[in-house]
């Protein structure tokens, strides 16, 4: 259960692993999630790796790894980080969306924006897999 401390948003961890650190819209599609009824590490994990995490060469950490429905998986993008101090550059996203679909995994990418304006909607979209993101759509 995400619970909240001065400045920081903290997902409790399951089977004794570190409590994630969670950004606010991530915590939006989290609690979004569990709204419409998915369940925290049975239908989803937060903060999962994927082709060995951070720890390997081409590995990375995907924000939500769904098991219900299978292969899919949901990048929230800031504003801050992903549009602003990169610069706008969308590479390092789309490569990453691309190297998880050589896996059969539908990397879909969810904007902050949208998540704290309306979290349902974009959620219910991703989760049948439509990205509404700048990315995808080339903003």
């Amino acid at each position: 259960m995400p619970t909240k401390a001065p400045g920081v948003y903290r997902v409790r961890a399951p089977r004794g692993e570190p409590d994630a650190i969670a950004t606010l819209p991530e915590l939006v599609c989290y609690n979004t999630l569990v709204e419409l009824g998915y369940e925290p590490d049975a239908d989803f994990t937060f903060q999962s790796d994927v082709l060995g995490g951070r720890e390997e060469k081409g590995g990375q950490v995907v924000d939500f790894m769904f098991e219900n429905p299978p292969g899919l998986a949901f990048s929230v993008l800031g504003e801050y980080y992903h549009y602003r101090l990169r610069g706008g550059s969308r590479l390092e996203d789309l490569t990453n969306r691309d190297e998880l679909a050589l896996t059969g995994i539908d990397l879909i990418f969810l904007d902050e924006e949208d998540l704290l304006a309306q979290p349902r909607w974009v959620v219910g979209e991703a989760l049948q897999r439509r990205d509404h993101s700048k990315v995808a759509r080339g903003d």
